[in-house]
C-alpha cells in the first residue's frame, strides 16, 4: 500500500536509531576518554565510531567514483633569469637535509623561548608547527636555550658576535672583562658601558649567564642598533652572526673570531645552542631534522687586498742578499689563509734585468724572473697588472711576465696582452661566494695596452661601469680598484672621491686604492667599503727623515659569506729593512688607526679614553 513503511524499512530504521541515539553516545565517550589518557593516538572505537556514521549519513554511494585528484600548475621560469644577491640571513643544516613537507601538528602543545632568535623561530613555524602553549610548563613539544643538550631530539647551533662601531681601535677583549661587565663589577677599556643587544639576545644570555646587573644592559631593537651604537660612541653591542655587516667591527674575544678563519667555536663564549625538547608522547615527523647553525665555515670567503709591490731597487738588494723569500718571513701566514690573495705588482719580470741599485734614479724598473718565488710562496692568487711601471721595458718584458703567470696557474686583470684581455673583469667563485675584480690605470700615459700591444689597460668608465652593474645582477659581488694618481697625505681629493665612488654607485662593493704609497683614507658610502689608498707592500719607500707615512700599510682583508659582503678587517703593518714589512706594536697601531679615523671623519670618543 502506498505510503506505508515495510518490514525491512522498519527494521533498518530501529538499527539505525539505535546506533545514532543510544551506542554512537556511549561510543563518542569511550573514544575522548581514551584520548585524554592517549594523546595524539587514534583507538579502534575511534575508527568503528567514523565507520558507522560513514554508513548511516546521507551520503553518496561509498562505492561511487573518488573524487578527481587535484591538479597542479608548473610556473614558467623567465627567459632570462637572474639570480640577485640574498641580503637576508640564511640558516643552515648541520648536516644539510632535505627540507620535508610541512606537517601542521595542531595536537602538540608547542612553545617557544623568546629567546630564541626570530629567524630560527620563524624555521620553526615553516614546518607546520603551531605555537599553541603559553608557558613551557604546558607545552610537549619546545624549543629554548639549551643549558644541556641531554634528552634534546635536535641541538642547532647559534654564533653571537661582540661587535663596536667600525672605527673603534680596541681590537680584542677579554672574556673575564664581558662576564664582568654582564655581573657589574667591570674593568677594561669597556669599563661602565651598557652592551647594547636586542630582547632575544638578552633573553637567551640571561639564562646561560643569569641575570645582568643593573645598567649593564641596554636592550635596543635590531632595527636601531647600529645608529644607536654609532651615535654613542664609545660603544660596544652583542649581535647574531647574521646580523654582522660591514659598519660593525667585530671584536675578538681571547683572540677568537667568528669572521676569521682560524675561530674555534668550543672555546669562543658567545656560542649558544638551542634545542628542540619533545616531552609526554610528542609527534614529531620522523623526518625532520631541526639541527641549523647561522655560522657554516664552509660559505665563508675571505679576500686579502694589498697595496704596491715593486721588487726594485734595495728591495731586490736585499732579497739577493737575505733571500727571495725573506720579504714576506712576517706577513706569510696571513696572506697564504686568505681565500683569495690579492697582489699589485707593478713592475714587469724580465730575464735581462740588471742588477738591483738601490741608489737607481731612472724610475724604469724591472724584476728578475727568480723573485717569482716570493708571489707564490705568499699563496697569491690574484694579480692586479694596472701598474705604472708594467711597460718599463717594452712588450717583451711584458710577454715574459704573462707567460709567468700563466706557467703559474695565476689569474691576472686590470692589464694583459691587449686591451680586451686586459679590461676584462676576472671571475672567481670560492665557497659559494661569487667575486669579480676590475680594474684600470687612470694616468693613461701609463695604460699602454692597445688592440695589438700589452699594458695597463685605460679606464672607461662606461664599460666598468656597466660591467658592474650586470655581474652584480649575476649574483657577483664586485671589486673595483684603480691605479689612481699618487698623493703624499691621506686625504682623498675631490676628483678621486667622485671617481671611486662611480664604482660603488654602479655596484662594486669594495673600492680600493691600489697606487698610494701613502695611505690614505676610507669611508663607508652607498652600501659599499671604499679604501682611496692601502700603501706599499713590498717597495723601499723608507727615508731618514719624518713623518715616515710610506713606511705605513694596510693590508685589508674582507671578508663574504653566503652571498653578502659582511666587512673588512684593517690590518696594520709597517716596513722594516726596505723590504720586509712587520705588523705595529699596539702603540704604533693605535696612533696609526687615529689618524685615519680622524682624517676619514670619525672622530669619536674612544673607549678607555
Amino acid at each position: 500500500m502506498r505510503g506505508m513503511k515495510t518490514p525491512r524499512i522498519i527494521i533498518f530504521e530501529l538499527i539505525e536509531n539505535y546506533f545514532i541515539y543510544t551506542l554512537a553516545p556511549k561510543m563518542t565517550f569511550l573514544y575522548i576518554h581514551k584520548l585524554k589518557r592517549r594523546r595524539h593516538k587514534v583507538t579502534r572505537f575511534g575508527f568503528l565510531f567514523i565507520s558507522i556514521l560513514s554508513l548511516v549519513a546521507c551520503q553518496p554511494s561509498l562505492w561511487g567514483a573518488p573524487p578527481p585528484p587535484p591538479t597542479f600548475s608548473v610556473p614558467t621560469p623567465s627567459a632570462t633569469p637572474v639570480q640577485i644577491p640574498t641580503l637576508a640571513p640564511t640558516i643552515t643544516p648541520m648536516p644539510p637535509t632535505a627540507v620535508p613537507t610541512p606537517v601542521v601538528l595542531n595536537a602538540a602543545q608547542v612553545w617557544a623561548s623568546p629567546a630564541v632568535p626570530k629567524i630560527l623561530r620563524d624555521k620553526f613555524q615553516s614546518w607546520g608547527f603551531q605555537i599553541l602553549a603559553a608557558e613551557q610548563a604546558s607545552a610537549n613539544l619546545y624549543i629554548d636555550v639549551a643549558q644541556t643538550a641531554e634528552g634534546a631530539m635536535h641541538v642547532s647551533n647559534w654564533t653571537y658576535a661582540l661587535v663596536a662601531p667600525f672605527p673603534t681601535l680596541i681590537d680584542d677583549v677579554a672574556s673575564q672583562e664581558l662576564l664582568a661587565s654582564w655581573s657589574g663589577s667591570s674593568f677594561g677599556p669597556f669599563a661602565g658601558i651598557p652592551l647594547l643587544m636586542e630582547e632575544s639576545t638578552l633573553m637567551t644570555f640571561t639564562a646561560l649567564w643569569g641575570a645582568p646587573a643593573e645598567g649593564s644592559v641596554r636592550v635596543v631593537t635590531a632595527d636601531q642598533l647600529m645608529d644607536t651604537a654609532w651615535n654613542q660612541m664609545p660603544s660596544w653591542a652583542i649581535i647574531p652572526f647574521e646580523q654582522i655587516e660591514p659598519r660593525w667591527k667585530v671584536l675578538m674575544i681571547d683572540g677568537q673570531s667568528p669572521i676569521q678563519k682560524k675561530f674555534d667555536p668550543v672555546v669562543y663564549p658567545l656560542t649558544v645552542n638551542y634545542r628542540l625538547m619533545c616531552v609526554d608522547q610528542c609527534q614529531v615527523p620522523s623526518g625532520l631534522d631541526f639541527s641549523f647553525q647561522n655560522r657554516d665555515p664552509n660559505k665563508m670567503t675571505t679576500v686579502i687586498m694589498t697595496g704596491v709591490t715593486a721588487l726594485v731597487r734595495a728591495t731586490a738588494k736585499t732579497m739577493n742578499t737575505k733571500g727571495v723569500l725573506y720579504p714576506g718571513e712576517v706577513i706569510r701566514d696571513l696572506l697564504r689563509e686568505a681565500d683569495i690573495t690579492h697582489i699589485n705588482n707593478e713592475v714587469p719580470f724580465f730575464t735581462g734585468c740588471p742588477q738591483p741599485d738601490p741608489n737607481q734614479e731612472k724610475q724604469v724598473f724591472c724584476s728578475a724572473p727568480r723573485y717569482m718565488e716570493l708571489i707564490t710562496d705568499m699563496g697569491t692568487d690574484v694579480m692586479e697588472l694596472s701598474g705604472d711601471h708594467f711597460a718599463d721595458y717594452q712588450a717583451t718584458a711584458m710577454y715574459e711576465t704573462l707567460d709567468i703567470y700563466k706557467k703559474n696557474n695565476l689569474p691576472y686583470y686590470g692589464g694583459g696582452y691587449n686591451v680586451e684581455d686586459g679590461r676584462k673583469p676576472l671571475l672567481m667563485e670560492v665557497n659559494g661566494n661569487k667575486i669579480m675584480f676590475i680594474g684600470c690605470n687612470y694616468k693613461t700615459i701609463y695604460a699602454s695596452a692597445t688592440d695589438t700591444i700589452p699594458g695597463a689597460v685605460p679606464c672607461d668608465f662606461p664599460y666598468m661601469t656597466e660591467q658592474i652593474a650586470y655581474y652584480r645582477s649575476q649574483g657577483y659581488m664586485p671589486i673595483s680598484t684603480y691605479q689612481y694618481h699618487e698623493f703624499d697625505t691621506p686625504e682623498a681629493r675631490p676628483q678621486q672621491m667622485l671617481d671611486f665612488r662611480r664604482m660603488a654607485d654602479a655596484g662594486a662593493v669594495i673600492v680600493s686604492g691600489s697606487q698610494a704609497h701613502v695611505p690614505q683614507v676610507m669611508e663607508f658610502y652607498n652600501g659599499a667599503f671604499i679604501h682611496y689608498g692601502l700603501g706599499n707592500l713590498f717597495f723601499d719607500q723608507m727615508s731618514s727623515r719624518g713623518p715616515h707615512l710610506t713606511e705605513n700599510e694596510f693590508i685589508d682583508r674582507h671578508v663574504f659569506y653566503d652571498g653578502r659582503y659582511l666587512g673588512v678587517e684593517l690590518i696594520s703593518t709597517r716596513l722594516t729593512d726596505y723590504a720586509r714589512p712587520r705588523y705595529m706594536t699596539e702603540a704604533e697601531r693605535n696612533k696609526f688607526l687615529t689618524m685615519y679615523f680622524e682624517k676619514s671623519g670619525w672622530d669619536f670618543l674612544q673607549a678607555g679614553q
